[in-house]
């Protein structure tokens, strides 16, 4: 087998994207040649109309779907059984990468709900991973995101997510917003 067919096969087995290091330990060849089959793998893919693309994502490269075949991934996920997550593991996710590392009474805080049960749920998928324990008492553990996290959201690192203020309306809004929401004094 030459070196593009092997290094096609593993990043198609792969369940987290593969740095250049190991891709060259694997392949036994030099770093230089796995940078020059991956740009061949990429340009392959390409020429050929491919519904894979090969992407750089948390350190490492890996085989997605191609963009276009989008419309139809969306209604194979329609029609098959798939699992989604709730809108409060979803909240929680947020929080958990918006203010990492976060303990679970913070989390609880900032949600005003209990969230456990999320943490639990995006910490069996993954998505989540204790990285410590506090010296307080009971030793809480804090939160970040996890590489699967990264992957999932096609980034290199979490300073990529967008910006937290592009998507909270601003402070005299929510005042506003708050104010009408309030029962009158009579």
């Amino acid at each position: 087998m030459n070196d593009l067919a092997a290094l096609e096969a593993v990043l198609f087995v792969t369940e987290h994207p593969v740095p250049e290091r190991e891709l060259a330990e694997v392949l036994e060849v030099p770093k230089t040649r796995v940078a020059e089959l991956l740009e061949e793998l990429s340009t392959t893919l390409a020429e050929r109309e491919s519904g894979l693309v090969l992407r750089q994502v948390a350190g490492g490269w890996r085989l997605y779907s191609h963009p276009d075949a989008y419309p139809y991934l969306e209604r194979f996920a329609e029609s098959a059984t798939s699992r989604k997550l709730s809108s409060a593991a979803m909240e929680t996710l947020a929080v958990v990468a918006y203010r990492q590392p976060v303990s679970r009474s913070q989390i609880a805080e900032i949600r005003g709900v209990d969230s456990d049960s999320s943490v639990r749920t995006l910490e069996r998928l993954g998505f989540i991973e204790e990285r410590e324990r506090l010296n307080l008492p009971g030793n809480p553990a804090v939160y970040a995101t996890s590489d699967l996290f990264l992957e999932k959201l096609g980034l290199n690192d979490i300073s990529e997510l967008p910006p937290l203020a592009d998507h909270v309306p601003p402070a005299g809004f929510v005042d506003t917003l708050e104010e009408s929401l309030r029962p009158g004094l009579d």
